[in-house]
């Protein structure tokens, strides 16, 4: 590691670990590279957490699969009382008695009910009483999981693939900039830029946090750059493209915001490594002015670079 860095005061683990195991501690898409052993294998709160964050196509799939097993475990049973015990119209086959057991399971279920077959004794009529109880307690969950889906406030936050370094103010500065995929207003937005750092000594990490141009904006209707000065003051002044990549850097962001559509708090985050940082480039401007004056920010250009002097490099 550069004598520079051996020299910068360290800032206390993130809790991502000081063991250096992958290049990243967090992937692009936010996610940790930690996995939790030891864990007990069935938590009700962990399953309430799969339902509610797991994407809605496995999520509405997971539903429909579970309509069909409870209906064929209500059909089976209701074939072992035997169908004699109900008022229908089918005919005795297998396949015709499994049918209207079934559809009979899937009304009762859903207390539609609609009189074309009818529970005659005791035990079918009990049997459908516990199959609507099971329905009103199971749709009633299903729409408490729909609310909690609908009402969880998740950032949708894009941030560009790469960072640049680039001019600034006499220096050169750290840049990467993100957007807000959605039309709500996000307000008190904030950031937090750390740089992790592997110690080839001791193969273990470091965390430096990394002072900011703007760590906070009121007002997020566009984009927004954020810029961490090399300066003076900056752990990152002298330092090179190969210093960064021998160190194994990662540059950790951390963005908090205010959600004026659920009125919650909004958590957003992602990483650079050394390879994704882009030395000698700026960023293309995003924002334009319309035929009727309005500012048009064109969400496409996140990510359009270009380059300007020669990268400097050992």
């Amino acid at each position: 590691m550069d004598s520079h860095l051996r020299r910068t005061p360290i800032d206390d683990d993130l809790g991502l670990g000081l063991q250096a195991g992958r290049e990243r501690g967090v992937n692009k898409d936010g996610s940790f590279n930690v996995r939790r052993l030891g864990l007990p294998r069935f938590r009700l709160y962990d399953l309430y957490h799969h339902l509610i964050t797991m994407g809605w196509g496995r999520f509405l799939g997971l539903l429909f699969l579970a309509f069909l097993a409870t209906n064929a475990i209500f059909a089976l049973m209701y074939l072992g009382i035997g169908m004699e015990q109900f008022t229908r119209q089918g005919g005795m086959a297998f396949r015709e008695r499994l049918q209207d057991a079934f559809f009979f399971s899937a009304q009762t279920l859903t207390t539609v009910g609609y009189g074309h077959i009818s529970p005659q004794g005791f035990l079918a009529n009990a049997v459908a009483a516990l199959e609507s109880l099971l329905g009103l307690l199971s749709f009633a969950l299903a729409t408490g999981l729909l609310y909690g889906r609908f009402s969880r406030p998740q950032a949708c936050l894009r941030f560009s693939n790469l960072a640049v370094m680039a001019p600034y103010r006499g220096f050169d500065g750290f840049m990467f900039r993100l957007v807000n995929m959605r039309s709500n207003e996000l307000i008190e937005v904030e950031a937090t830029l750390s740089l992790s750092l592997q110690d080839p000594a001791s193969t273990t990490r470091r965390f430096i946090l990394l002072p900011l141009e703007r760590p906070k904006i009121h007002l997020f209707p566009s984009s927004w750059t954020v810029v961490h000065p090399i300066d003076e003051t900056s752990p990152l002044f002298g330092l090179t493209e190969a210093g960064l990549r021998r160190a194994k850097a990662e540059f950790i962001v951390l963005i908090k915001a205010f959600d004026d559509t659920f009125s919650q708090t909004i958590y957003a985050r992602t990483s650079y490594t050394a390879d994704e940082v882009r030395w000698g480039a700026r960023f293309k401007p995003m924002a334009f002015i319309g035929p009727d004056g309005m500012t048009e920010m064109d969400v496409a250009r996140l990510d359009a670079v270009e380059d300007l002097a020669p990268a400097h490099r050992d």
